[in-house]
């Protein structure tokens, strides 16, 4: 299992002028190395694999005051070549290509390292504290705010420029975890806009909307930003001002998340969604700014990443119908979007039209995965995560 560790870095100001300057050097590399492919694509059609450029950042690396790590180079050419792998992908499914594109300043915010190959962990014992060593640079102040797991072996690393400050994310290795079915009874869930999340048992899950509540503040922040003057170090302080509330919102919300997850894998043993098309959604002129904000994704990969230690099991139905057919009798009863309660003539059920659809997406889980009380095994046909 893998899992990534986030910490905050506090380094002192000489630390972080060189960490400018490592990041500098590497946007330097990333754009040559995309002219280099980019000519050699446009005159002879060339796919050359990242590390071909090697020969050539060798020899670059030789000239004095390079912070760079010859891994850590190795790793922003690779970094190139994903973005290439995409581009050739959407060439040939015939979508928009977008090809990869040079980086400006304050464009390229971070740099990858092999483990234990230019950067380490290092426990200052005077201080009681945990420092990170980074090669050309010295050894950076790490808030160590929790320890790693047992077992666990660091990978590798990533060293971020935030508008908060540094960050380091160490990606670990641990054994896979040995886990018992929790036991615990199975729920639907009906995930929407509206109301983030209803569950069939009647629990709702209200809708937040952190950013419409600070679109208020954003447009201040944001008119202060237009009216100062381009290139002055007044509009460098308004641009990090708006950064800085942009990723306040986003941490509320990642908070938010990572509690209902958490609440939801250890009180069910199974937790049955509909797989939803968040493209759609995200690309409705009607729904961007409420699904972008919702962070409907953000909820499924934290929602997956817990259960895999918990006892838990996840499972994904189509959510065909779901809300028109009716959970009583099964019949279909059509309603528009801005119906908000379900009547079906048939059976005379009135409820919730987001509660009707949450229990059709449990009964339609259990019906796939054949699922006999809260046993926490995952079975059956659909895409299922344990």
């Amino acid at each position: 299992m893998n899992l990534t560790y986030e910490y905050r870095l506090y380094p002192r100001n000489r630390e972080r002028a060189l960490l400018e300057q490592l990041l500098e050097e590497h946007r330097e590399v990333y754009n040559a190395a995309l002219s280099q492919r980019k000519t050699a694509f446009e005159m002879h059609g060339e796919k050359a694999p990242a590390l071909s450029q090697w020969d050539y950042f060798r020899e670059w690396r030789k000239q004095p005051r390079i912070l760079a790590n010859a891994s850590s180079v190795q790793h922003t050419l690779r970094r190139l070549d994903k973005a290439y792998v995409a581009f050739f992908r959407r060439i040939k499914d015939g979508e928009t290509p977008g090809h990869p594109r040079f980086k400006g300043q304050n464009r390229f915010d971070s740099v990858e390292y092999t483990y234990g190959d230019g950067v380490k962990l290092e426990y200052e014992a005077n201080w009681d504290r945990f420092n990170l060593y980074v090669q050309n640079v010295g050894n950076l102040k790490v808030k160590f705010h929790r320890f790693m797991p047992d077992h666990s072996e660091v990978k590798h690393v990533v060293i971020r420029r935030r508008a908060s400050g540094w960050y380091v994310y160490l990606m670990l290795e641990c054994p896979d975890p040995v886990v018992e079915p929790n036991g615990l009874s199975a729920v639907g869930g009906d995930v929407g806009l509206l109301r983030l999340l209803t569950l069939s048992d009647g629990t709702e899950i209200d809708n937040p909307r952190w950013l419409r509540e600070n679109l208020a503040e954003l447009r201040r922040v944001q008119r202060r930003l237009s009216r100062a003057k381009k290139g002055s170090k007044n509009r460098k302080d308004k641009r990090l001002i708006l950064a800085k509330l942009h990723e306040h919102i986003a941490r509320i919300r990642r908070d938010f998340w990572h509690k209902v997850t958490f609440w939801l894998v250890h009180h069910y043993g199974l937790i049955a969604l509909e797989e939803l098309n968040l493209a759609f959604m995200t690309r409705n002129a009607h729904l961007s700014l409420s699904a972008h904000d919702a962070g409907l994704g953000m909820f499924k990969t934290l929602l997956l990443s817990k259960v895999a230690d918990s006892g838990s099991a996840v499972m994904f139905v189509n959510p065909r119908n779901t809300s028109q057919a009716c959970s009583g009798c099964g019949e279909i009863v059509e309603k528009a979007l801005s119906v908000r309660v379900h009547s079906c003539p048939y059976c005379k059920l009135v409820l919730d039209r987001d509660l009707n659809a949450a229990i059709n997406i449990l009964n339609l889980a259990l019906n796939k995965s054949a699922w006999i009380g809260p046993s926490g095994v995952n079975v059956g046909t659909g895409p299922c995560v344990a």
